[in-house]
């Protein structure tokens, strides 16, 4: 176990989740990558993250390809509780990635936000569609 250990909430088939593992890996770590679609959520897990996010459920929900709308999640008046069982239910529904390290909790969009969480940073960073990153 590192003494900076890295847990990185993943989805294969997003861009900016791609990018982030990559980036965090390009910086000399290796993080524990969560395939959340595969081994799915707990509402319990949820909370923890949020409270540690300091966000609500709605600031986490993902609605481009996502069931969202056809459950009515969209709706204002839906509860936090309503929107983390559909989480639970339906692990598409939180957005990624989501990045857990001793610094902190974050979903970061765009990719590079993922470097606020570590302690050393790459130099710069290629984004898989070309973009050069380069850090300070």
């Amino acid at each position: 176990m590192s003494d900076f250990p890295i847990t990185i909430f993943h989805n294969p088939a997003c861009g900016t989740s791609r990018n982030t593992v990559a980036m965090v890996q390009a910086a000399g770590y290796e993080p524990d990558v969560v395939e959340y679609l595969q081994a799915g959520w707990t509402k319990p897990q949820l909370q923890e993250l949020l409270a540690a996010m300091g966000a609500k459920p709605r600031d986490i929900l993902r609605d481009k390809g996502t069931p969202a709308s056809e459950l009515g999640l969209l709706n204002p008046n839906v509860s936090d509780d309503a929107i983390l069982d559909a989480m639970v239910e339906h692990p598409i529904l939180v957005n990624r990635p989501i990045v857990v390290t001793p610094k902190g909790v974050k979903l970061t969009r765009p990719s590079e936000t993922a470097l606020e969480l570590l302690e050393r940073r790459p130099d710069s960073f290629t984004k898989e569609d070309g973009e050069i990153v380069k850090f300070d």
